[in-house]
C-alpha cells in the first residue's frame, strides 16, 4: 500500500488538508497527518483545530512515497520557514520521489528551485513565487515527480490525481462517481 504524509501547520488551509486526507483514506492510501508545530494540535487558517497523527521529528520519512503540503496563509508561510521539512522534500526530489502541494504551497517549492523546467500551478497571483517553473492554470498539473493544483476549489481533483498517482486513471475515476463529482 502507497504512504503518503500531509504536512499541517498554523494557519493551513483546512479543506485543502483534509479533503485530501479523507479522499485518500477511502481509497485505502495510507496518509499520516504531520504537525510541524511541535504538538499535535493544529489551527487553521479558519479557526479549525486539527489534531495531527504524529509531530514532524516522529515520522518515518523513509517509508514515505509522496510528501503533500495544503496551501492557506500563514501556514504555507510556516510551512516554508521549516528547514527539516525542507530538507526533507529537498531529499525526496533528489531521489525522484513524489511532491506534491495546492493553493499557495507550490511557492515552497519554487522558492527552492526544484521547479526549474518543470510545469506547474499554484493560487492566482502567487505564480511569480513557481520560479523556473513553466506556470498551468489548469486545476491540477503533474509534471515528472510533481502534482500541483490552485485552491480550495480544486481540492477534490487535487486528490483524485494522487489517488490516480498510486491506483490508476480507473480508481480515480470510480472514487469521483463514488463521491458524486463530475471530472
Amino acid at each position: 500500500m502507497a504512504k503518503t504524509a500531509i504536512f499541517l501547520a498554523d494557519g493551513f488551509e483546512e479543506i485543502e488538508a483534509l479533503t485530501v486526507v479523507d479522499l485518500l483514506r477511502r481509497a485505502q492510501i495510507e496518509i499520516t497527518m504531520v504537525s510541524i508545530m511541535g504538538r499535535r494540535n493544529v489551527e487553521g487558517s479558519h479557526n479549525i483545530t486539527v489534531m495531527a497523527d504524529e509531530l514532524l521529528e516522529d515520522l518515518d520519512f523513509d517509508s514515505c512515497d509522496m510528501l503533500i503540503l495544503p496551501g492557506g496563509m500563514p501556514g504555507t508561510t510556516n510551512l516554508d520557514n521549516c528547514e527539516m521539512l525542507k530538507a526533507k522534500i529537498r531529499e525526496f526530489n533528489d531521489k525522484g520521489k513524489l511532491l506534491s502541494a495546492i493553493c499557495a504551497a507550490p511557492t515552497v517549492f519554487g522558492g527552492m528551485g526544484i521547479l526549474k523546467g518543470k510545469k506547474a500551478t499554484c493560487y492566482p497571483g502567487r505564480e511569480g513565487d513557481l520560479t523556473g517553473a513553466e506556470v498551468q492554470s489548469t486545476e491540477v498539473v503533474k509534471d515528472g515527480n510533481f502534482i500541483t493544483s490552485r485552491g480550495m476549489g480544486t481540492a477534490i481533483p487535487f486528490g483524485l490525481a494522487i489517488i490516480e498517482q498510486f491506483q490508476g486513471a480507473d480508481a480515480a475515476a470510480d472514487m469521483a462517481k463514488k463521491i458524486v463529482y463530475n471530472r
